[in-house]
């Protein structure tokens, strides 16, 4: 397969008769960030979760760094810094633990350098089960991150951080990315990818529709505005 940092190809996945994610077709270079963007139920979920091996494709090909996530998922997950919508922690692991946990999972990692990136301080070797939603998007934001993948798909990881937080992580991402790693970030917060991404993508009803550098956002932004007031 391509050795794009992110190769989808003719991706589909259906359930039943409802189709989530209808055949679309995506590459991301090393060093790019690109936003994908679009309303609740547009397929951005989807296409993640298949991006990262959580989900099977009912067709079409998906890789990271050149390794087919369908065939090869392990060897694709080692590549990939992830964060789900909605993240799975260990409840009696404190944040320091479950850290130190991907990075023997990983091979390496700064545990230090990525618990000060997400902000979690002093509260670090309290319990997660103790933690707020956003204290547990910080701590899954620090897992993704330990190791330095070259690959990052977030989904919806600002959501529930503090101003100080989220735009301390977006300065860490665009860190990274100078140093050659790939950003695809998901989000419904806009005025992120102004300040980070070079490339938008818009989906809607499981299509891309928009693919374009961030030129583009204002346009994006008017169509997200449009269809928002359009009735149900």
């Amino acid at each position: 397969m391509s050795k794009a940092a992110i190769e989808i190809v003719g991706l589909r996945k259906e359930y039943g008769r409802v189709v989530a994610v209808d055949g679309i077709d995506l590459s991301i270079p090393k060093g790019a960030f690109v936003g994908l963007v679009g309303h609740n139920g547009a397929g951005k979920t989807t296409t993640i979760n298949m991006l990262t091996g959580q989900l099977s494709p009912t067709s079409g090909a998906v890789s990271v760094a050149g390794t087919d996530v369908v065939k090869d998922p392990g060897a694709a997950r080692a590549k990939l810094g992830t964060v789900p919508e909605h993240p799975t922690l260990y409840e009696y692991l404190s944040a320091r633990e479950m850290i130190e946990f991907v990075t023997e999972l990983r091979g390496g990692g700064d545990v230090q350098w990525a618990l000060n990136v997400a902000g979690l301080g002093s509260a670090s070797d309290r319990l997660i089960r103790e933690y707020s939603q956003g204290m547990r998007r910080k701590t899954a934001l620090a897992c993704a991150l330990v190791s330095r993948p070259p690959v990052l798909v977030l989904d919806e990881a600002l959501n529930g951080l503090d101003p100080a937080s989220a735009d301390r992580v977006v300065g860490v991402l665009a860190e990274l990315r100078q140093d050659g790693a790939t950003v695809l970030l998901s989000t419904h917060v806009l005025d992120t990818l102004e300040k980070v991404a070079d490339r938008v993508v818009l989906m809607e009803h499981g299509k891309i529709v928009v693919d374009g550098d961030i030129s583009v956002l204002a346009g994006v932004r008017q169509r997200l505005r449009e269809v928002s007031a359009m009735p149900d």
